[in-house]
């Protein structure tokens, strides 16, 4: 019996309550080093017109604004644009963040130099309708960069396999790490591109404890929290103790602390 295709609609709407739970600011603004990196990777200029794919609370938008570019965030959760909002005025940047869909972005063909995601486009659940999107909205000979956890690194193959072991995602959706190779980039970008350049990368999390850690993603990390949720009363000692398990074996600072390095690549496509 053939298994019937996932309906990717009513999986992007799960996924948009996911993000949507907790507050992803509080654990995305933490990453702020990733966008600034990003935006030196692709050699960003200050006369370049840049969008942020799932922008989140706008780490990588910043990053262009403060390289004077003209920085566009596009996100599906309105809470945290309007976070972006907050902290571009405080910092007195320009910033436009528009409400989107990476698999559906409301903007015209060819209309940025530079189109970027950190952590954000890689999750949409139709990869494919992805892939297009970034490419339609960049110009030719413009540049894609990404950020993209891989499927053997501490989040996309460790915290995200725990997740997955104990509230398993809906049937025939593609895992977001897949984004973090370099075989499932070429597949998804595939003509559209003329040139592509990958970078390993690795960005430490910090916390006071892994027990800290745990408590404060629980609270504010929606995907982990939605898990909680899913588990119930029953089942959480159990995903507790994984994720718990996960961070004290990546943990290199022993019991002083915790230093966990998570392993993703910078990737820069050049759009054909």
């Amino acid at each position: 019996m053939t298994e019937a295709a996932p309906d990717l609609e009513s999986v992007t709407q799960l996924q948009q309550r996911a993000w949507s739970a907790g507050d992803f600011a509080k654990i995305g603004n933490r990453a702020q080093i990733v966008g600034e990196r990003l935006c030196e990777t692709v050699d960003l200029l200050s006369v370049e017109r840049v969008l942020d794919v799932a922008c989140g609370s706008g780490n990588t938008a910043l990053a262009a604004a403060r390289r004077f570019a003209e920085a566009v965030g596009v996100d599906y959760v309105p809470e945290l644009l309007a976070h972006g909002r907050e902290r571009a005025a405080a910092e007195g940047l320009e910033v436009e963040f528009v409400e989107g869909d990476a698999q559906a972005l409301p903007f015209d063909d060819a209309s940025f130099d530079v189109v970027l995601s950190t952590f954000g486009a890689m999750f949409a659940p139709d990869q494919e309708r992805t892939a297009q999107e970034l490419l339609r909205v960049c110009r030719p000979g413009g540049r894609i960069g990404m950020a993209n956890w891989t499927p053997a690194g501490l989040i996309g193959g460790g915290m995200f396999g725990v997740i997955a072991k104990h509230a398993p995602p809906p049937p025939g959706i593609n895992r977001p790490s897949l984004w973090g190779t370099e075989e499932r980039l070429r597949e998804l970008f595939g003509e559209g591109i003329s040139d592509l350049r990958i970078e390993p990368r690795t960005i430490n999390f910090r916390a006071p404890s892994p027990e800290h850690w745990l408590e404060y993603f629980r609270t504010y990390f929606g995907p982990i929290k939605i898990a909680f949720a899913r588990v119930g009363e029953e089942g959480a000692p159990a995903l507790e103790a994984d994720l718990l398990e996960l961070m004290r074996t990546h943990n290199r600072a022993g019991d002083r602390a915790l230093v966990a390095p998570a392993e993703y690549i910078e990737v820069v496509a050049t759009r054909a």
